[in-house]
């Protein structure tokens, strides 16, 4: 796939068809629900433990982002586990890197690299940004401007190592803070739990929606995050292509 097909917006037939889609849920007087979506995924890390990924991909699992790295030294210490494991259970999957806004952009993009092998039948990479509120050592914000260059530093290494636009994952309180008018050309991923989220994200169109924490999937013991990709199922395999 090439980075110059890999991330661009959405194709006219594409949003006429998540228009009609969106349309139906209006006509019946509500917002779309994940259940009006038919592909849907999850995001692991550690947390999860062990994964049987044979019976998360016949569970109905249809692709898993795997957390791989934070910051510019940790990697999730079941991250190659999870990786080899879920192609070789055909999975779709791929790996995201936690942004520690204390560590130099450079750095953390150099380790992201380090750690996640090139795989052409990869999902896209995904930058996590959101404030790292919880952080013992790191917990304060940093002004918008200087999260962008971070930003676009980390995105722009990704995309030219992995030859593939990189997915933007966020939470609401980013992205009014951050991302809000701003890297339009990324598919992203939001944490939107439990409202639809095209209206609280400023109708921003979104990929993928992380509707809950609390999922159960046979594979794994213990909650797991559940998302919906945005489309049909024909444009779930025209995503995984590239020619979306």
């Amino acid at each position: 796939m090439h980075a110059s097909s890999s991330g661009r917006f959405l194709k006219p037939l594409a949003v006429l068809l998540l228009a009609l889609a969106v349309a139906s849920c209006a006509s019946k007087g509500r917002e779309p629900v994940p259940s009006d979506f038919p592909v849907h995924g999850i995001d692991v890390s550690h947390w999860q433990g062990e994964i049987d990924w044979n019976a998360v991909r016949t569970g109905g699992v249809a692709f898993a982002f795997i957390k791989a790295t934070e910051g510019g030294d940790h990697l999730d210490k079941r991250f190659l586990e999870n990786w080899y494991a879920a192609r070789a259970a055909n999975v779709p999957r791929g790996a995201y890197h936690f942004t520690y806004w204390c560590r130099p952009a450079d750095e953390q993009v150099a380790w992201f690299i380090a750690n996640v092998p090139v795989d052409p039948d990869a999902l896209p990479p995904v930058l996590d940004v959101e404030w790292n509120g919880h952080s013992k050592t790191c917990p304060h914000k940093i002004p918008r401007a200087r999260a962008i260059e971070k930003m676009k530093i980390m995105l722009d290494a990704m995309e030219r190592h992995y030859g593939k636009r990189p997915i933007i994952y966020t939470d609401i309180t980013f992205f009014e803070d951050v991302m809000r008018g701003g890297f339009e050309q990324y598919p992203i991923w939001v944490r939107s739990i439990p409202r639809y989220p095209t209206p609280r994200f400023d109708g921003r169109r979104w990929y993928f929606w992380q509707y809950t924490a609390k999922g159960t999937i046979p594979g794994i013991k213990g909650p797991v995050d559940r998302n919906a990709f945005f489309g049909s199922v024909r444009m779930w395999e025209r995503f995984k292509a590239g020619r979306l």
